[in-house]
C-alpha cells in the first residue's frame, strides 16, 4: 500500500450507508453562516451515485415550491455530518436523469420489497420474546 492510499483510507469515515439510484435519503450537512456552524438537512432521491473510494459522491434531488434543486455530496466529506436512508427505490437504471421532466405523480419510484430471508428472520425473532414471557410466569408461579 502506497502512501496515498494510506491518506485516504484514514479519511474515509468508518460506517457509510450502501446508496443506490432511486433511494430516498435524508443527508445532515454542516453548513457556516458567519462564525455560527449549524447542520442543514436535504432530503430527495438520489438520481447518480459515482467513484470510488474516497471520490465517491452522490446527487440528491428534490421538488421544493415547484423547482427542482439537485445538490451533490461527497460521501466522505467532513461537511457531512450523517446519511439517513430512508426508502430504498426499485429501479433499473443506474442514473435517473429522466425525472428532471417528470413532475408529480409521474415521478414517483416504486419501493424495493425485502427479501424472503430477512422476512423469515424477523418472524422467528417476533416468536421468541412469547417464549421469554411464558418461561417468565412460569418462574413467578412457582
Amino acid at each position: 500500500m502506497n502512501v496515498i492510499q494510506q491518506l485516504e483510507k484514514e479519511q474515509q469515515k468508518k460506517k457509510v450507508p450502501a446508496l443506490r439510484a432511486g433511494d430516498t435519503v435524508r443527508v445532515h450537512a454542516k453548513v457556516v453562516e458567519g462564525t455560527r456552524e449549524r447542520i442543514q438537512m436535504f432530503e430527495g432521491t438520489v438520481i447518480r451515485v459515482t467513484g470510488g473510494g474516497l471520490r465517491q459522491n452522490f446527487t440528491v434531488r428534490r421538488v421544493t415550491h415547484g423547482v427542482g434543486v439537485e445538490r451533490t455530496f461527497m460521501i466522505h466529506s467532513p461537511r457531512i455530518d450523517k446519511i439517513d436512508v430512508l426508502r430504498h427505490g426499485d429501479v433499473r437504471q443506474g442514473r435517473l436523469y429522466y425525472l428532471r421532466g417528470k413532475v408529480g405523480r409521474e415521478a414517483r419510484i416504486r419501493e424495493r420489497r425485502r427479501l424472503v430471508a430477512e422476512s423469515d428472520a424477523e418472524s422467528t425473532d417476533a416468536e421468541e420474546p412469547e417464549e421469554a414471557v411464558e418461561e417468565a410466569a412460569a418462574t413467578d408461579e412457582s
